[in-house]
């Protein structure tokens, strides 16, 4: 009975303690796209993630009932650094779920003109942001000023202050409703009440931490995978020294507390097993205390991130191939940063089609076979079937402009036009398309279905094609996986290497992009078409990892474009939409939903890449 009145008492006080309001909350997965293109569009970095905020303590003055219930110590703002934009997992600040989906939009878009988080003064950045958004994006105004009201509303009141916290209070009211206005903040024994409004006064952010001497990260692995690509949210943590085993729980005896205690040693500094609670224990930490003590747990390392002895490896083509590596953070090209080893896989057995694909293969075949010679337009013609409208308004407004066009190029005619493409498919093959796509199937095998229906396709239209694959364990290992060079036929052979692949090692997209570049450069064809199929974003084990890795391989996608090559980038990827505009535009990728599909959509997508479907 007493517990069952204290759950309910605890319920009570609680909920009426809640100064938000949880039935007109909005979640940041709702507006994570609208929040997303706000961000960007109104100048923001696209190469920085948008990611869940984790919620710190403000140590402002708190209701009484807040008080009596333990709640309201902690309190979700954003920020931004270096590598991510931070928002709120959900905000329930406004009774008007109209105004908490206008707060998202707001943040997102104080971030892309204000600077990386650095804490120095937060009232003087914050105003200067303020007045710096609205003065470049004067439509602003009037959705900011009505966030204001309705925030001022919420706020304590500075006549139920003590004197030194109205003022500061008062200051705060100012530089909202009149940003710039306010130099600095009156002493005051508390802090003030969070702003909600402005970017967080001092975001836990991650130090640099230098390695130890004892400890090197080219001799030990990470796990790649999180426990959920959803919860993001950003820890507060702080380096401590490596606790030598001695530190143990000190039980004293109430009979003897002033007289001795007892050393129990339960240090587990150390520990290789993944307890239940260890996740529900990491939520609720507000700081975490961390130590590296030298030595690789063994249940962390993966089987095959250690490269296989030389004559179990797959077959090197050539010695290592040297590359270079962009760094966003010095704006600068590493010159042969990358060693690139092109390999041939060493148990290929030539084999025929998967007699699951044969009757689906006889379908793309059968419509590739129009494409080997398809009928084009051909405009600005002197003579022709119909007009060429385009040049005809050109020839018009020139006229009517007082200039003397000839009168010729004025049609347009459909002939039949010879097709001059090569492309490049580039498949790939990190430890990560082993994950599972159904009961059935991994996302390895669909690849290899793709390569062989698309291979299939190819070889009746008589494009030039290259399938090549890629891998890669750091800078110094990136594997380029020879499948069928463009020279080659498309037989048994190539078959026999499609059915070979297998998933093993990471993903650098940037070295991979540029030796593909340099191969397909060398065709002499009118168009060049570079394929990356891939399910997820560049990742490697060194620092080729979040915004490092996006920024250089969108490097190594300018580089082709310069080159004069198309790249295009077909992704199964659910989060793809978040980065894959900023690496190759809002017209360089295609999102398959359903990566079963991925075998068939793959010709699809290509004969209307190039123009035939």
């Amino acid at each position: 009975m007493e517990e069952m009145v204290g759950k309910l008492w605890h319920r009570l006080v609680t909920r009426a303690a809640d100064d938000r309001f949880p039935e007109a909350a909005v979640t940041l997965e709702a507006i994570r796209p609208a929040a997303g293109v706000m961000f960007r569009a109104l100048g923001g970095s696209g190469g920085l993630r948008l990611e869940a905020a984790t919620a710190t303590t403000h140590h402002a003055r708190r209701r009484w009932l807040q008080r009596i219930a333990g709640s309201g110590r902690q309190v979700e703002l954003a920020w931004r650094d270096g590598e991510t934009l931070r928002l709120p997992t959900a905000i329930a600040c406004f009774p008007q779920q109209r105004l908490n989906r206008e707060l998202y939009l707001w943040l997102a878009a104080l971030a892309a003109v204000s600077p990386p988080a650095e804490g120095q003064d937060w009232l003087g950045d914050s105003q200067t942001s303020v007045r710096q958004l609205l003065q470049r994006f004067p439509g602003l105004r009037r959705r900011y000023l009505d966030l204001v009201d309705a925030h001022l509303a919420l706020r304590p009141s500075p006549d139920e202050l003590p004197a030194a916290e109205a003022a500061a209070e008062r200051a705060i009211r100012a530089a909202l409703r009149e940003p710039g206005t306010v130099n600095a903040l009156p002493p005051s024994p508390r802090p003030v009440h969070p702003v909600p409004l402005w970017l967080h006064p001092a975001p836990p952010l991650t130090a640099p931490v230098a390695a130890s001497v004892e400890y090197d990260e080219d001799e030990h692995q990470h796990d790649a995978k999180s426990r959920d690509a959803r919860d993001q949210r950003r820890r507060r943590a702080e380096r401590v020294d490596m606790p030598d085993g001695k530190d143990g729980l000190l039980a004293a005896r109430l009979e003897a507390i002033f007289s001795w205690a007892e050393y129990v040693k339960v240090d587990r500094t150390t520990d290789e097993d993944d307890g239940e609670d260890a996740e529900r224990t990491a939520d609720d930490m507000e700081v975490m205390s961390v130590a590296r003590d030298g030595r690789a747990i063994a249940n962390k390392v993966r089987f095959d991130l250690d490269l296989p002895a030389a004559d179990y490896d797959d077959l090197p083509l050539s010695g290592p191939i040297a590359l270079p590596e962009w760094d966003y953070r010095r704006g600068v090209l590493l010159q042969n940063h990358c060693l690139m080893q092109p390999l041939l896989a060493r148990d290929a057995s030539p084999c025929e089609l998967p007699a699951h694909l044969r009757r689906l293969a006889r379908r793309v075949r059968g419509q590739f076979e129009a494409l080997a010679q398809s009928r084009r337009w051909f405009r600005a013609q002197p003579e022709g079937t119909e007009p060429d409208l385009d040049a005809y308004l050109h020839f018009t407004a020139d006229r009517r402009a007082g200039c003397n066009p000839a009168e010729q190029g004025l049609y347009r005619s459909l002939r039949i036009h010879d097709r001059n493409l090569a492309c490049l498919l580039l498949a790939d093959l990190s430890l990560s398309t082993d994950a599972a796509v159904n009961d059935t199937a991994r996302v390895i095998d669909v690849i290899r279905d793709s390569l062989f229906l698309f291979a299939e396709a190819l070889s009746t239209a008589g494009d030039r094609l290259g399938i090549y694959g890629f891998s890669s364990r750091r800078r110094q290992h990136v594997r380029f996986h020879a499948i069928k060079g463009f020279a080659e036929a498309y037989d048994a052979a190539v078959r026999g290497r499609i059915a070979a692949i297998r998933p093993g090692y990471y993903t650098r997209m940037g070295a991979a992009i540029r030796h593909a570049s340099d191969l397909l450069e060398t065709q002499g064809a009118e168009r060049r078409l570079l394929l990356i199929l891939t399910d997820g974003k560049p990742n490697d084990l060194d620092r080729y990892e979040g915004r490092y890795g996006i920024e250089d391989t969108r490097e190594a996608v300018r580089e082709a474009r310069r080159r004069g090559l198309f790249p295009f980038c077909i992704t199964i990827d659910r989060e793809a939409a978040g980065y894959l505009p900023h690496l190759f535009g809002p017209d360089g990728f295609a999102i398959i939903r359903r990566p079963e599909e991925l075998p068939t959509r793959l010709p699809q997508l290509y004969a209307r890449l190039t123009g035939g479907g």
